[in-house]
């Protein structure tokens, strides 16, 4: 597990993922840049009728080979949000050095090193990229370090927060908001917030929960309730989202009795 520090100053922990791991999605990976590879040079030939002399047979094998090596890994990274056929077989994503989610600028610098410094041109089959990563604490290769991003594990249990319970005089109000505009990473800095408010420092508490309120009411289109302090309206909202998102509990039997107990946040 390593910490890392969210954009509103939240640390949180993700499980790194490390060589022998990695390098098995990257194997898995390569068996499909080779069907790739092979579709493509098979193509480039029928075009032209078979003759490899042809300039464009030059022209169109370059154009293969940057698309299996640079393109293959910068589309699947970009659409699928840090992740890879391979990388998705074994649990595995790339992700920013904050935990956030990468987009197409961090895909391409990783594309871009991983062909020309980790693994292909200077990277001698992948020595550069394992030396690299044997030095780094988090496992982080050139091209990691270039973007910013480090690969994590998202299949493995993370520890489970407790249930944020909304104050009861604040229920009526969460009930009637319209939280289709609240998105994932927002959420995530809220629930990290309430999960470690403790170990902030009040005036910590205060900034941060307010910069969050903020945060949350202006992606809402909303007014935040007057006379309520900070984690009061943060866990009221969490909380509301969480119910609408978990089913609903099944009837409890003839002869069973209430539980009480603790539920993951969402």
């Amino acid at each position: 597990m390593a910490e890392f520090t969210t954009g509103e100053a939240v640390a949180i922990e993700l499980p790194v993922a490390r060589i022998p791991t990695r390098a098995a999605a990257f194997v898995l990976d390569l068996m499909v840049q080779a069907v790739l590879g092979i579709a493509m040079f098979a193509g480039a030939l029928l075009l032209v009728n078979g003759n490899d002399s042809n300039p464009w047979f030059t022209t169109l094998m370059l154009i293969s080979l940057v698309t299996v090596l640079v393109g293959y890994p910068v589309a699947f990274e970009t659409l699928l949000r840090g992740a890879t056929p391979g990388k998705l077989a074994l649990g595995l994503r790339v992700v920013r050095a904050d935990g956030g989610p990468v987009d197409f600028r961090h895909a391409l610098t990783r594309g871009l090193t991983g062909a020309i410094v980790d693994f292909w041109m200077l990277g001698l089959f992948g020595v550069i990229a394992v030396a690299s990563s044997m030095c780094s604490p988090h496992a982080r290769r050139v091209g990691d370090v270039l973007a910013g991003t480090v690969v994590v594990h998202i299949q493995q249990r993370l520890s489970v927060p407790a249930l944020a319970v909304p104050p009861a005089w604040l229920t009526g109000w969460s009930a009637e908001l319209d939280l289709t505009a609240f998105p994932e990473d927002l959420a995530l800095a809220v629930r990290q917030y309430l999960t470690r408010i403790d170990a902030l420092t009040p005036g910590a508490q205060y900034e941060l929960g307010n910069a969050l309120v903020s945060a949350v009411c202006d992606r809402l289109r909303i007014a935040p309730p007057a006379g309520y302090p900070p984690v009061q309206i943060l866990g009221s909202v969490i909380a509301e989202r969480q119910r609408r998102a978990l089913p609903p509990p099944a009837p409890p039997g003839p002869f069973a009795f209430p539980s009480v107990g603790f539920t993951a946040l969402s």
